[in-house]
C-alpha cells in the first residue's frame, strides 16, 4: 500500500502537475471503469509517467533484493549486485551498441548479453573441482570487471563526441526511455526472480552460517549458490540493461531493511524489495522535477546514499549476519 501511494504521488508531481483524482481516473479508465480523461492528461499519466514510475519501482526492487542476496551469500555488508562485473559488462555492451549506432532496443539487448556474459565468465573462473569458494568469486569478479572496464575505456577513446555523450549519460542511469513496451516484459521477469530468491530465503539463512554447516543440514550448497547468484544476477542484468547503471541502491537499501527487521532473509527480502521500490521512485521523482531538464538518477542516489553510509560509520551502527 505504501509503495502504491508513493507511485501515485510520483505521477502527480512534474512540470505539469496532475491532480490526484485525475491520476486515479486515468488508471481506472484504462482498467475499464473510469470516465474518459482529457487527452493531455491521459498522455501524461498513462503514456509517460505511469510506465516510468513502474519501471523505477521494479528496478529499485530488483537491485535491492539482488544486493540483499549477495550480501547474505558473501556475509559482507559492503557487497553490491555489481560484484561479479555485471555493471562493467553491461556498460561495455551498451557502449559497443552506441558506437555502432544501433537502436535503443539493440543497446538494451547487447547490454544484457554482456552483463550475463560477465557473470558467466566470473563464475567459471571461480569454480574449481565443482566447488565455487566465495573468495574466488570476489577475485574473479574483480578480474572480469577490470577487463570490461578496459574495453569500455577503449570504446570511449574511439567514440565520437555525440557517442561519448550518449555513453556517459547511459552510465549514469535514467528512466527517460521508459514506455509500456519495455515495462511489460521487465515487470514479470523481476517479480518472478524476486519470488524465486524469496522462496529460498530460509536456505540462504542456513548458508550464512557457512558451507559446512549448510551441508550438515542437508542443503545442496553448490546448486543453491548457483541458483541464487544466477537469479540475482539476472534481475540485475535486465535492470541495468534497461536503465543503465544505478549506484548505491543495491548497497544501501539492504542495510536499511536489515537494521529494521534483522537478518532473517524470509522477511528481509520482501522488505528490501518494498524499500528499494519506494526509494528509487522517490529518487526518480526528484531527478525529473528538481530542474527543468533531467538529472541522471545515479547523481540523486549517490547524493542520498553517501550521507547514509557516513551516518552508519559515525554512529558505529553495525549490521550482523548471525
Amino acid at each position: 500500500m505504501l509503495l502504491f501511494m508513493v507511485i501515485i504521488a510520483s505521477i502527480h508531481f512534474g512540470t505539469y502537475k496532475i491532480p490526484i483524482p485525475d491520476v486515479f481516473n486515468v488508471i481506472a479508465y484504462h482498467l475499464g471503469f473510469g470516465l474518459r480523461p482529457l487527452l493531455k492528461v491521459n498522455i501524461i499519466v498513462w503514456e509517460v509517467r505511469l510506465p516510468r514510475t513502474l519501471m523505477a519501482a521494479a528496478v529499485g526492487m530488483a537491485l535491492s533484493v539482488s544486493g540483499t542476496v549477495f550480501q547474505g551469500l558473501f556475509r559482507n555488508p559492503l557487497v553490491d549486485p555489481y560484484i561479479l562485473g555485471v555493471s562493467s559488462g553491461a556498460a561495455c555492451g551498451a557502449a559497443i551498441s552506441i558506437v555502432l549506432a544501433w537502436s535503443i532496443l539493440s543497446t538494451q539487448f547487447t547490454a544484457f548479453i554482456f552483463a550475463m556474459l560477465a557473470m558467466g565468465i566470473a563464475y567459471a573462473l571461480a569454480t574449481n573441482k565443482k566447488e565455487t569458494p566465495l573468495i574466488n568469486l570476489i577475485i574473479s569478479g574483480i578480474i572480469v570487471s577490470s577487463i570490461f572496464t578496459a574495453a569500455l575505456n577503449f570504446l570511449k577513446i574511439t567514440a565520437g563526441d555525440k557517442q561519448l555523450r550518449e555513453i556517459t549519460f547511459w552510465l549514469m542511469g535514467g528512466f527517460y526511455t521508459a514506455d509500456w513496451k519495455s515495462v511489460k516484459p521487465l515487470l514479470p521477469l523481476i517479480i518472478i526472480g524476486i519470488l524465486i530468491v524469496w522462496s529460498l530465503g530460509w536456505k540462504l539463512n542456513v548458508l550464512t552460517m557457512g558451507d559446512q554447516e549448510a551441508k550438515s543440514m542437508g542443503v545442496s550448497v553448490g546448486i543453491l549458490k548457483l541458483i541464487l547468484i544466477s537469479t540475482a544476477t539476472f534481475i540485475t542484468a535486465i535492470s541495468v540493461a534497461t536503465v543503465g547503471i544505478i549506484a548505491w541502491v543495491g548497497l544501501m537499501v539492504p542495510h536499511m531493511a536489515r537494521m529494521t527487521i534483522g537478518p532473517d532473509h524470509r522477511y528481509l527480502i520482501p522488505l528490501s524489495a518494498l524499500v528499494g521500490g519506494i526509494f528509487l521512485v522517490v529518487c526518480d521523482t526528484l531527478a525529473r522535477t528538481l530542474i527543468m531538464g533531467e538529472i541522471p538518477i545515479s547523481i540523486i542516489t549517490s547524493i542520498l546514499g553517501s550521507p547514509y553510509l557516513i551516518f552508519l560509520l559515525r554512529t558505529n551502527r553495525q549490521v550482523y549476519f548471525e
